[in-house]
Order: C-alpha cells, then structure tokens, then sequence
C-alpha cells in the first residue's frame, strides 16, 4: 500500500486547487459521465457513480456540472461517447505501470501515453503485462492534521477496514473493494469525512528502487497523469519518505 498512498500524498502537497480547479474538473466531470454509462444514474445502486459524485462534492465542483455529467452519461443529454480504457506499461527501470484513462478518442490516448513512455525511458506494453502485479483496493484517504489517528484506527477495524496507514499529511485507510462503501458509511457515522474515497490498484509485490530511479519513474506518473484523457495512474514503487520530501518540494 505505501508506493500508492505516498504518491497521494505528495500530490496532496503539491497540488494549487486555484491553478488546477479547471483541469480537475473536466476529469471528475469525465469519471462520472462513465460511471453513469457503465452502470446507469442512480446514485443508490451504482456505487461507482457515487464514488466519482463524492469526489467531485469534495472538489466544491458545482451540482450543474455534476448533474449535467450525469446526464450525458445517461444519454439525457448530448456529448461525447466517454469509454473507460486502462493501458499498462513499464516506465524506467522496468517500474510496472497501470493507467486508467477515460477518453472520447482511443487513437489520441494511446498516441500521448506512448509518447510519454518513450521520452521518460519506458515502453507501452500488451494488455496483461503488468496487470496480474496489482490487486484491487478500496482506498480511503483523510488528512492527518484532522484526524484523530487512534480514534479512526479503531472505528475503521471495527467497520472492517483491512489496513491503515499514516504517512506525513495523509491517513490512509484500505478495504476490501467490496466493503469501501460500508467502511466509508461507518466512518462517516462517527464523523469522519471520507469523500475521498476510490477504488485503487495496490502492487502485491511493491519494489523498492535507488532514489534517483524513483525519482524518474515519478516524474513519468506525474506526466502520465496530467494527461486530459488519464484518470488515474498506479506503480508498483515502494516510494521512500526522502523521495515523498524531495519530489513534493521540487
């Protein structure tokens, strides 16, 4: 679990919501219009839907946005045909890469994920080539300074929470994927807020490289996910706590 929980917090560090809010947008506008499509509009029953929806109330995206995101899934409303389609990849050094992109225009995608695998040193590769290094996660991710540590620890094991983790400004906690909504609706009983919550891909056999060689394969995450059409990106990093300071201060 750490590669990916300290990759979320050195994002959290280094993200400028004033500069980002509209690129944020557009990608959280995007997740719901597929969540929607996948598995229709209501909030009740498509538990995905409600994840992209918490997420995006957590981003004080406006509920036109949402609604409007909603309804183009749906097909209530005109817009591009949004598809959900996840590219794997080695970055330098031979770093397993997933990335999960939602896009209008396969051809567009692919051609800017490749590009950037080959100036950054990797390679695209077959579907199924790093696929099988990760497992499926619910992820839940509070800020330290507002948390109470020990009393969330206890109210997460006692909703069935598999794991939780501090690191730096982020308390991170896991769950089966099918448990994240019951362990999030615990948590948010006892007061704690848990819109930032996602089903993620955590590397079973997380791989520890030199500082230097981490720090190049974040470089390519980072690229990865400033792409318009990449939700998100994961690897199979074991990030040190030197690189999580040295890469959210550059």
């Amino acid at each position: 679990m750490s590669g990916h929980s300290k990759w979320a917090n050195i994002k959290h560090r280094k993200e400028s919501a004033d500069k980002k809010r509209g690129a944020v947008f557009t990608k959280l506008a995007r997740a719901i219009t597929v969540a929607a499509r996948e598995g229709g509009g209501d909030l009740d029953t498509n538990f995905s839907l409600r994840l992209a929806v918490d997420k995006a109330r957590g981003a004080n995206m406006p509920k036109d946005n949402i609604d409007r995101a909603i309804a183009r899934g749906t097909g209530d409303a005109k817009g591009d045909q949004m598809e959900r389609v996840v590219y794997e990849g080695y970055g330098p050094h031979g770093a397993a890469i997933l990335i999960d992109a939602l896009t209008d225009n396969r051809n567009r995608t692919v051609a800017e994920i490749r590009h950037l695998f080959g100036r950054h040193g990797g390679s695209l590769g077959e579907t199924g080539s790093v696929a099988w290094q990760f497992e499926a996660r619910g992820m839940i991710t509070l800020p330290s300074g507002d948390t109470d540590a020990d009393e969330l620890a206890l109210a997460a094991i006692d909703a069935g929470a598999l794991d939780i983790e501090l690191d730096g400004d982020l308390v991170t906690v896991m769950t089966e994927p099918g448990r994240l909504h019951q362990v999030g609706q615990s948590l948010q009983a006892v007061g704690f807020d848990t819109h930032e919550s996602e089903l993620a891909m955590v590397p079973t056999n997380p791989v520890i490289m030199e500082d230097r060689q981490t720090m190049s394969i974040l470089r390519l995450v980072e690229s990865l996910e400033d792409l318009d059409d990449v939700d998100r990106v994961w690897t199979n990093l074991d990030i040190s706590d030197a690189v999580v300071e040295a890469f959210a201060s550059a």
